[in-house]
């Protein structure tokens, strides 16, 4: 009899512990929001064009293989705003980019001034983000980065949430802001073909990147060489 009074104990225990699971499980996927912008054969084109013309990656499917995280901010104060930006699968009023393709612009996932994550492209599909990196990085736009709109405590928990969850996912190497992209050049992962294809960034901060990379420690990302020697200076 006693026996048996522990086993039914240890079962309960354990069903317990299954419902955190199942429950943890759901919330991580219930965090993030489906807000999926328009992905039609155009984009698709668009995209495979991308990774041809400035990458030299011939591919049946605008697919990446992540191995890094680009942290921005849009400038723009909301995210109906910023999601109608990116919208659109060809790239309008950007004469300083538009050169180099049609492909608008675009991140995989959007955190709002609230912290509320929406994911905007499937986490392996290509989003034009980042000079020289687009074919293997997880771009996260953040809502704002204006002295009237500043990133917020909240985006900085919810970025700090979202980089641990993907490295989780995939092999993440490495976590950056965008005004950090031009330290790979020379790096294996940059393949960028025009030398003059660049564009001058400041986002989402060093304040910001900071906070996140205080917060994801755990994962081990590598920094490259020149990043290193930019922070020992």
């Amino acid at each position: 009899m006693k026996r048996n009074k522990i086993l039914s104990k240890l079962t309960s225990i354990s069903r317990v512990f299954v419902f955190i699971w199942f429950m943890v499980s759901c919330s991580a996927d219930n965090r993030i929001i489906d807000a999926p912008i328009l992905f039609n054969e155009e984009r698709k084109e668009l995209t495979l064009q991308y990774l041809s013309e400035r990458y030299g990656l011939e591919q049946t499917e605008p697919t990446i293989n992540p191995k890094m995280i680009v942290l921005h901010w849009t400038v723009i104060p909301t995210f109906e705003e910023s999601f109608e930006t990116f919208n659109s699968a060809s790239l309008p009023n950007r004469p300083d980019i538009k050169a180099a393709s049609a492909l608008n612009v675009s991140a995989q996932f959007m955190v709002d001034r609230d912290g509320t994550i929406y994911r905007l492209l499937p986490e392996t599909t290509m989003a034009r983000h980042v000079i020289g990196l687009n074919h293997c990085a997880i771009g996260i736009e953040n809502i704002g980065g204006t002295e009237d709109f500043p990133l917020t405590e909240a985006q900085v928990g919810s970025n700090i949430w979202l980089v641990n969850y993907l490295s989780k996912k995939y092999k993440i190497a490495y976590l950056i802001g965008h005004y950090e992209y031009t330290l790979f050049e020379g790096h294996e992962l940059w393949l960028e073909k025009d030398d003059g294809y660049r564009t001058a960034k400041d986002d989402p901060g060093a304040d910001f990147m900071k906070k996140v990379r205080d917060g994801t420690l755990k994962n081990d990302f590598k920094p490259s060489t020149r990043i290193q020697q930019v922070e020992i200076e």
